[in-house]
């Protein structure tokens, strides 16, 4: 049993100082992980519904295919990762994070899933600017320019709408949805969380932008205010490649 509340870490970092806090339920007895930047916080092992569904809706549309490439933007607490590994189907996983602190915690097993994804040799945890690398053209892996994949699972603003640094919103917009695109090989998924309803504006944007796309709302309980909460979850599809005439 741990004590009933331990900041795990503390770190200034160029958006703002993030900590992660381990306390103990106090009506399950478990232990509750939490990510703070500065006084707003950023995940909790409470909720991690829409991280698990942001893989698995994100992955769905690829059930039939085997040997997914998968790139996903966005650490946390490592549940979207996790969820994507779980698919039989993933041959790679490529997991691109901002914060070295945060791929620190994986790594000295500070995290729940820090231990799982760190002994997966399909996964590598990569410290770069997401949304910076997708506008570039060396692209998502350092160690192979240009490289596509087969999905692409996006978790880290609140929304697209509210994003958590202005650099963040080109890539919510027609050129940046595009450059996001040219990622994914013929009839790859791009898929995003959002803590927001579904927005009608941004719907539009990824239907002139992908060939097929959808919001999915995810429910689930909320034990610090009662009832359920949401999180929408945004998939996109790119066109598959034209079938060759023989």
């Amino acid at each position: 049993m741990t004590t009933r509340f331990e900041e795990l870490d503390w770190k200034p970092t160029p958006i703002g100082d993030i900590s992660l806090r381990r306390r103990r339920d106090p009506l399950s007895g478990d232990d509750v992980y939490e990510v703070k930047l500065g006084d707003e916080f950023l995940m909790s092992s409470l909720f991690t519904e829409g991280e698990i569904a942001l893989a698995r809706l994100g992955l769905a549309p690829l059930a039939h295919r085997p040997g997914l490439d998968v790139a996903v933007g966005g650490l946390g607490l490592g549940y979207t990762a996790h969820a994507a590994l779980e698919e039989p189907g993933v041959r790679s996983l490529i997991v691109v994070d901002t914060l070295g602190e945060v791929i620190d915690w994986h790594r000295r097993g500070l995290v729940p899933l820090g231990t799982a994804l760190g002994s997966d040799n399909r996964c590598r945890l990569v410290q770069g600017d997401f949304f910076a690398m997708v506008s570039e053209d060396h692209g998502l892996d350092p160690q192979t320019e240009g490289r596509l994949f087969h999905a692409i699972l996006l978790d880290v603003d609140h929304s697209p709408r509210h994003v958590l640094h202005p650099s963040h919103a080109a890539l919510y917009q027609p050129e940046g949805l595009s450059a996001l695109s040219r990622l994914l090989h013929p009839g790859g998924v791009f898929a995003l969380w959002s803590n927001d309803p579904p927005d009608d504006d941004f719907a539009a944007l990824l239907a002139s932008a992908f060939q097929d796309s959808a919001a999915h709302v995810v429910e689930f309980p909320n034990p610090l205010r009662g009832g359920t909460s949401t999180n929408t979850i945004y998939v996109a599809a790119k066109a598959s490649a034209p079938e060759s005439k023989v």
